[in-house]
């Protein structure tokens, strides 16, 4: 890892932990559940929710759906989950 003179990382991933872990600026948390409405759908079919503008990929979703979901993994500028 190369550190700058004040100690910070250079380079980040832009993925968090292998074990899930969440970048510190991100709104939800692995592990944590959200009520959410899907506002879109994405290329791959997955529907869009927000949570404080902070997107989160959701499978088997459609535009207008409410739902409860809960986080499987939280990346720098989104979030992937699952509805439960």
């Amino acid at each position: 890892m190369v550190f700058a003179k004040d100690g910070e990382d250079l380079f980040r991933s832009e993925e968090g932990s292998s074990s899930g872990g969440s970048d510190p600026a991100a709104p939800v948390v692995v592990g944590n559940e959200y009520d959410v409405k899907i506002e879109d759908i994405a290329r791959e079919g997955d529907g869009i929710a927000r949570v404080e503008g902070f997107v989160i990929f959701v499978a088997d979703a459609k535009v207008g759906d409410e739902a409860k979901i809960k986080i499987d993994k939280v990346m720098r500028r989104f979030a992937i989950g699952h509805k439960i």
